[in-house]
């Protein structure tokens, strides 16, 4: 049976959907905590794609190195977080710092490479998954997948169903490739997950606010530590591959700790011609101190350099030297806080029209 086929008698229970859901724009993700919790030293996600596969270094680690990272979150005496217990620690202050591993793309070669160190450390870890290429060349089966989910310290995630670039798609096609997905996910693990991945970390208001009404929790792929106001949906992660997986840098990373905010503007990430480059700016809390001390850098024109920032009534504001090119605007800040190195980063996804 042919996807076509499957779904054509719900394309206009699809299409009502969206009519409906036109009346209620109101998201879960801005039911955000408004409180500073000094004594919250976070949730720190790393993200990895693709083991010992040396020919894609953007997305590769090597196994040498990532079984250096392992020991230098174990030598660091920080907690790995198993993510079926993460919404409960998500709502609570962390006293101990927690480790969340997330693979992206279920590349055949996590399955052979890392996945056999793992299970045999019984180190805790979300697997990511778009069901389009399952069982093709270079991915994991459903077998395998399968064999990974049977496990109690892992969880499968979800990850589209096409991997595309969902913001170039209308809303229509974007809500169908999760409804695809659905279906397949039901199909082959018996449950949807609950826990989302957005392909390249790119998404919309739109598409956030369709996500905050179907799942749990989401990830992009902007940098952070996640802390208790965080944004269920906008969920930071550390990108690692075999340039930021170095091993110094490594180290540096998950020492970083939460740079908590109350709000940060604007909340439509994608940027169109008239809004880049984007009026940005952030409120903190009135409790966190040195914040003369922030230091942000940004790669509008194309060029990472550092921003030139305004800090006043608790607001961070920055001005931008000219527009973000496409595909992607990024924005880092950190804070030398007694001693603690805060961090937070944002990613704009650019309309290229």
């Amino acid at each position: 049976m042919t996807i076509k086929k499957i779904f054509f008698p719900i394309t206009s229970i699809i299409i009502l959907f969206i009519i409906i859901s036109s009346y209620n724009t109101d998201s879960k993700s801005d039911e955000n905590n408004i409180k500073y919790y000094s004594k919250d030293n976070g949730i720190l996600s790393i993200m990895y794609h693709r083991f010992n596969e040396s020919k894609y270094p953007s997305t590769n680690i090597m196994m040498e190195i990532f079984k250096e990272h392992i020991k230098i979150i174990e030598d660091s005496k920080y907690d790995f977080l198993n993510p079926n217990e993460f919404k409960t620690k998500f709502e609570i202050s962390k006293l101990n710092k927690e480790i969340l591993i997330t693979i992206d793309d279920a590349f055949e070669s996590f399955y052979l490479e890392a996945w056999p160190f793992l299970k045999e450390n019984k180190i805790p870890f979300i697997l990511f998954v778009s069901t389009k290429p399952v069982g093709k060349r270079g991915y994991m089966t459903w077998d395998q997948i399968r064999e990974v989910n049977s496990e109690n310290f892992t969880l499968i995630g979800h990850h589209s169903h096409s991997h595309e670039y969902l913001i170039e798609e209308s809303n229509k096609d974007f809500i169908l490739d999760i409804e695809t997905a659905n279906m397949i996910f039901q199909k082959e693990l018996g449950s949807i997950p609950k826990v989302f991945s957005y392909p390249f970390g790119e998404y919309s208001k739109f598409m956030k606010d369709y996500i905050s009404k179907n799942f749990n929790f989401a990830f992009g792929q902007h940098s952070g530590v996640i802390d208790l106001n965080k944004d269920k949906f906008e969920l930071p992660r550390f990108p690692i591959n075999e340039k930021y997986g170095e091993l110094k840098r490594f180290k540096s990373i998950i020492n970083y700790y939460p740079l908590e905010f109350k709000k940060l503007h604007p909340n439509e990430k994608l940027l169109s011609k008239v809004t880049n480059p984007p009026r940005f700016s952030v409120e903190f809390f009135k409790e966190q101190k040195n914040l003369n001390n922030i230091t942000c850098y940004s790669n509008e024109l194309n060029k990472w350099e550092k921003s030139e920032t305004n800090y006043s009534d608790q607001i961070l504001t920055i001005k931008f030297r000219g527009p973000f090119n496409p595909r992607r605007g990024r924005i880092n800040c950190s804070l030398n806080d007694r001693g603690k190195w805060r961090w937070f980063g944002i990613q704009f996804p650019i309309k290229n029209n």
